[in-house]
């Protein structure tokens, strides 16, 4: 393997950790400024208001968003198993 190659399947094992990551994360971000904004809004100044609604709110979009990681994670395999029967 040479080393544009191995450059190559780093680049695309990046982009998967983003592709996988990345709609969790908005999931979380969007809920946590929705309880910031509704906290200043409403005045209410509790610390520990964010964590159950965020914990809810990811575990519900990792549900949603399951067969899409697993098949986003199978073609990288199919991908690597590929290049390893190519050598």
């Amino acid at each position: 393997m040479t080393g544009a190659e191995v450059l190559d399947v780093g680049r695309d094992a990046i982009w998967l950790t983003l592709q996988i990551s990345a709609p969790i994360m908005i999931v979380g971000l969007v809920v946590g400024v929705s309880i910031g904004l509704f906290q200043a809004l409403t005045q209410i100044q509790e610390a520990t208001l964010v964590y159950a609604p965020k914990i809810l709110a990811i575990f519900i979009s990792l549900l949603i968003f399951l067969p899409m990681i697993g098949a986003l994670m199978a073609g990288f395999m199919r991908q690597i198993a590929a290049r390893i029967a190519g050598m």
